[in-house]
């Protein structure tokens, strides 16, 4: 027989977190958080857990460091209070943009983290579009790696399957194996932004493909500030591209980035909740795909310890 199931999230600003629990008709456990005046954070789960399969729900979104720091003493009172097992769902992982030493001297941070939610006591850590796929080797514990794109793609397909003059844009090299997946679900092809390769660099040398006269839509993983989305549309437009989508799973829209996306030439901007998007960031022009149902099934899929291939 399976061990009980127990759902939490550790933050009060929670929809997906509340979406999961709806789609699998278990109800998220009481968690008292204190913040004290210096920021220190103080977790006490409400509820007996002893012997309990544990589900953390927490995106390092809004201020990634207070996320983390609650999610890893989340971790440490679930496992001294006997949990059988504490699986982490983090729909979008932190620091995964610092996966390798780029130059001398630098930190991998995204390994770091690893260690340290390992170390906290995560037994399974559920993602989605990791930033580079190759974090999940980080981790000497089980990781299903989900994807996003198969619904962003189906949202397309239903928005813009007719369209003839289609292209689907990778905004630089490393994304172009996302690109293409989309581009197939799409049966388009694929252009590449040639990009100086730095982060947040707004100066792109050249476009490989052709994107004149069409619909172009650009593939990405993460909007952080908005210079790549915007900058990428501007190009894409003067190039000859009739109009600009852009679709990302991850919406960080940190600073200002929602002001300067609906001032940008992007017609429409699909997103998914891994992060939550809510009051200001929430701009007309965006859409908001939730992947709470398929967190859900990942859930349900580890619980009763069926395969998850069908979510990757």
């Amino acid at each position: 027989m399976a061990n009980e199931m127990k759902l939490f999230s550790v933050t009060n600003e929670r929809p997906l977190a509340l979406k999961i629990a709806e789609n699998l008709g278990v109800p998220l456990c009481e968690v008292e958080l204190q913040k004290f005046s210096d920021g220190e954070v103080k977790i006490n789960v409400e509820e007996s857990i002893r012997g309990t399969n544990c589900y953390v729900i927490q995106s390092m979104n809004s201020n990634v460091n207070e996320r983390l720091m609650e999610l890893l003493i989340m971790i440490d009172a679930l496992k001294r209070a006997s949990a059988h097992t504490i699986t982490v769902i983090m729909p979008y992982y932190g620091y995964s943009r610092q996966d390798r030493k780029a130059r001398s001297r630098e930190p991998i941070t995204a390994k770091l983290l690893a260690n340290l939610i390992q170390r906290a006591g995560a037994t399974r850590l559920i993602s989605v579009d990791l930033h580079a796929a190759q974090i999940q080797g980080f981790f000497n514990i089980p990781i299903d790696h989900l994807s996003a794109l198969p619904l962003l793609s189906a949202r397309l397909i239903e928005e813009y399957g007719n369209e003839e003059n289609l292209v689907i844009v990778a905004p630089d090299h490393s994304g172009v194996v996302r690109a293409r997946r989309v581009a197939d679900k799409l049966h388009a092809p694929i252009a590449i932004l040639n990009r100086k390769p730095r982060p947040n660099e707004r100066e792109i040398t050249s476009i490989i493909g052709e994107v004149e006269g069409k619909l172009a839509i650009v593939v990405d993983d993460i909007i952080d500030t908005g210079y790549r989305a915007t900058t990428s549309a501007e190009k894409l437009l003067e190039a000859g591209a009739r109009e600009v989508v852009t679709c990302a799973t991850h919406a960080v829209l940190a600073g200002d980035a929602a002001e300067r996306l609906a001032a940008s030439p992007i017609s429409k901007i699909f997103v998914t909740d891994s992060i939550d998007v809510v009051g200001a960031k929430k701009i007309d022009k965006m859409e908001v795909i939730t992947i709470g149902p398929a967190l859900a099934r990942a859930i349900s899929g580890v619980q009763e310890n069926r395969s998850l291939h069908p979510l990757f």
